[in-house]
């Protein structure tokens, strides 16, 4: 009786020590689409209740940190750009014949756009770095 009771809290153990992955369900762990904390740190251990908890490893870990924080920054400028095209393209509609309400919303436009482009490049390379650190 207590045998079974020792190798079911051995199993037990084992299952909490072992390293796991945080991010296999990577849709699970982010808010509104933004990319998590522990996008880019690897191994995590398993809490009480079997779920996966990363572990961080300092001063290493920290870059992926920062890396990942950055991220999620320049998720959050893709979204600003995006709301700026959608904002100076209806300023365009409602210009009303005035040609330079015209021309500034024209100019807001081309320059959203230019920092979407900027965005998605860094975005890419802060990813690339992310996974290969």
């Amino acid at each position: 009786m207590w045998y079974a009771a020792l190798v079911k809290l051995q199993i037990f153990m084992a299952a909490v020590g072992s390293n796991c992955d945080p991010n296999t369900a990577n849709s699970a762990h982010h808010f509104f689409g933004f990319p998590t904390w522990w996008e880019y740190i690897s191994t995590g251990n398993k809490d009480i209740l079997g779920k996966c908890v990363p572990r961080v490893n300092f001063p290493e870990g920290a870059w992926a940190i920062g890396l990942a924080v950055l991220d999620m920054l320049l998720y959050l400028a893709g979204i600003v750009a995006v709301i700026s095209i959608i904002v100076a393209g209806f300023e365009y509609l409602f210009t009303q014949g005035n040609s330079e309400k015209g021309v500034s919303a024209r100019k807001r436009v081309v320059n959203s756009l230019i920092g979407l482009a900027m965005v998605l490049i860094a975005g890419g390379l802060v990813s690339f770095i992310g996974n290969k650190l």
